[in-house]
């Protein structure tokens, strides 16, 4: 049973990391665009709160993406009967 704890443990933080790490990569991937076109003021703190908003619902879609295909394959292997 401790397995399955020590197992669940894991995941969750595997998942924190991942779901982490691509909220900061679409931040990174923001400060490439250009605002101005966008904002009369991009670097207002109004405007820098809804760009770090936007990054957090797009890196959060990537990891969920990612998680959601990690499950996946990792459930292949149910269907091929290998443990």
């Amino acid at each position: 049973m401790n397995d399955i704890y020590y197992s669940a443990g894991w995941n969750g933080l595997f998942s924190m990391f991942v779901t982490l790490g691509l909220i900061a990569v679409a931040w990174v991937l923001f400060k490439e665009v250009r605002w101005d076109k966008v904002f009369r003021h991009p670097q207002s703190p109004g405007a820098r709160l809804l760009q770090l908003i936007l990054a957090i619902i797009v890196g959060h879609g990537a990891a969920s993406f990612v998680l959601d295909y990690w499950n996946w394959t990792s459930s292949l292997r149910w269907l091929f009967g290998s443990d």
